[in-house]
């Protein structure tokens, strides 16, 4: 009842602070104060321009298709129009020869990214070098009655466009490339097609004969340190290291061979979501290493425990990895993840609220895994429990009783309990008290001290330091005899084989002595006399 009320309370608190941060929430008037007027958006440019990001693609489509009647409305520029049109040509020239393929990090923002707050209206799309010193390109927002505010490749930009299409137009024509692979597939030119493809399989190859050469020297080297030879490793480099290496060295040729700005736009992407994949692929590999290796190191005593414990942290590091690879990729898109985040933290404070108990449990048979405090096999006593630990649960512990029974303990309840492990005992203690007749006398009594003294240090299963045997107290029926040891036994059972024998040979002094135990009696006056009366 009360796990109900907890989790109806939860999720209370949860609505209503979701309804707080709401935009309705947000956006209610102040009660007795007049609502302000909301400002008017701007409808959206038919072009496009109403982002950086929307410009940049919008001028590059239109200039890829050769309409540069269209492409010109992408350029803050009062050339006429056969001037603009040329200018359109020249600019996608120039970007798509050089301009750095990172336009996923462009802002989609109607204000931009206001990287730089003294130029708020300028957005950055990316630098080129030239002969005279590297070239910013970049686009502003212009603002007029008849488009709105839009975004137009700045007139700074444009003023150093032609020097920069001459210098290109002067390397292109040094190339000698066949005339066959000058064809377009598309919007591509057969050339960087079928380079792009060589490319990947030569590197691909590469690492294959890279993996083969420094596999054999990993395995001598592991010989000469380790003494473990049959762990020695059979593939330096596994298939996603292989992907991994290929997909770096593929990302950062793609930024400095001379392809076109779509191909290493595309071969930009793919290549990093590759590596983004390869990456989490290779670190999920390297997790469950970890994990083979921790199990070899585990006792067998508490295998089944750990496997279970060590089993379900690697999920967790595994979901962990492949969450951070989507917004890995969700920020390599410019997607903003920040909702997303904040409704995981939401979400994952109210599960955690309500699964307050098994997250307890759980971690603290964590602790008792890792801990040793409780093994499979101890014989335990928690509480009132009495028994042998049968198995070590992420939740639970089983306990089987004296009665054969199985009791399940939560591991909660076990880290904050006192502990006393039975099994655990390097000694078994001999005590007790023998009471001898008030009739015993001092003779007697001496007898009986040094007879018990020499019967325990005579016994080779008992340790000589810990044996005491004294007259300890006039009792209410009888003389009392502290006798106090400690049993080196294998186990209880043997204890109880050896002191058994030692109650025996402890009867047998007491009789030698000519003494007996004694029983409970009574004194009763009859008369003015006293007569005992003996009783059990």
């Amino acid at each position: 009842m009360t796990s109900r009320i907890t989790v109806r309370v939860v999720l209370i608190g949860v609505l209503a602070v979701l309804l707080a941060s709401s935009p309705l929430a947000q956006d209610a008037p102040t009660r007795g104060a007049p609502a302000a007027p909301a400002p008017e958006e701007e409808p959206e440019d038919a072009l496009g321009r109403s982002t950086p990001r929307g410009a940049v693609l919008g001028f590059l489509n239109a200039a890829r298709r050769g309409d540069y009647v269209l492409a010109r409305e992408y350029l803050n520029t009062k050339l006429k129009s056969d001037a603009a049109e040329d200018l359109s040509r020249q600019l996608f020239v120039v970007l798509d020869a050089r301009l750095p393929a990172r336009l996923t990090q462009v802002s989609d923002a109607r204000e931009g990214s206001n990287r730089n707050p003294l130029q708020p209206d300028v957005e950055v799309v990316g630098s080129i070098a030239g002969k005279s010193g590297p070239i910013t390109i970049a686009v502003e927002r212009v603002r007029t009655a008849k488009t709105g505010s839009v975004w137009l490749f700045s007139a700074k930009t444009l003023d150093a466009i032609p020097d920069l299409y001459a210098e290109i137009e002067t390397t292109r024509q040094e190339r000698v490339i066949p005339q066959l692979l000058e064809r377009r597939v598309g919007s591509v030119r057969l050339f960087e097609v079928v380079s792009v493809i060589l490319g990947l399989l030569v590197l691909y190859l590469t690492m294959v004969v890279l993996s083969r050469l420094l596999t054999p020297l990993a395995a001598l080297v592991w010989r000469k340190l380790s003494r473990r030879r049959g762990d020695a490793p059979t593939d330096v480099l596994p298939t996603p290291a292989r992907l991994f290496i290929m997909s770096v060295v593929a990302h950062w040729l793609s930024t400095i061979v001379p392809l076109s700005l779509l191909v290493r736009q595309s071969l930009g992407n793919i290549t990093s979501l590759s590596t983004i994949v390869t990456a989490a692929w290779l670190l999920i590999v390297l997790n469950g290493a970890i994990e083979r290796h921790l199990l070899r190191r585990v006792p067998r005593v508490s295998a089944a425990a750990a496997i279970s414990l060590l089993r379900v942290g690697r999920r967790m590091v595994d979901a962990i990895v492949i969450f951070v690879a989507l917004l890995a990729t969700l920020r390599h898109f410019g997607v903003d993840a920040t909702p997303v985040l904040a409704g995981l933290g939401v979400g994952g404070l109210a599960i955690a609220l309500a699964a307050q108990k098994t997250l307890e449990n759980v971690i603290a048979g964590a602790s008792l895994i890792f801990d040793q405090a409780v093994r499979v096999g101890d014989f335990l006593k928690i509480g009132d429990i009495e028994g042998t630990v049968d198995s070590i649960g992420l939740r639970s512990t089983r306990i089987r009783t004296l009665g054969r029974t199985i009791v399940s303990v939560p591991n909660g309840q076990i880290a904050n309990m006192n502990l006393e492990t039975l099994s655990a005992r390097d000694k078994f203690w001999f005590h007790h008290v023998v009471g001898l007749r008030y009739e015993t006398t001092n003779d007697q009594m001496h007898a009986v001290l040094d007879g018990i003294r020499g019967l325990l240090v005579r016994h080779p299963s008992i340790d000589g330091d810990s044996i005491r045997v004294r007259f300890l107290r006039l009792g209410p029926f009888s003389l009392d005899v502290d006798v106090f040891a400690y049993v080196l036994a294998l186990d209880w059972n043997h204890f109880l084989e050896i002191q058994e024998q030692l109650l025996f040979d402890l009867t047998a002094v007491v009789a030698a002595a000519h003494t007996a135990i004694a029983f409970p009696s009574q004194t009763m006056y009859v008369n003015g006399s006293p007569s005992l009366i003996r009783g059990s």
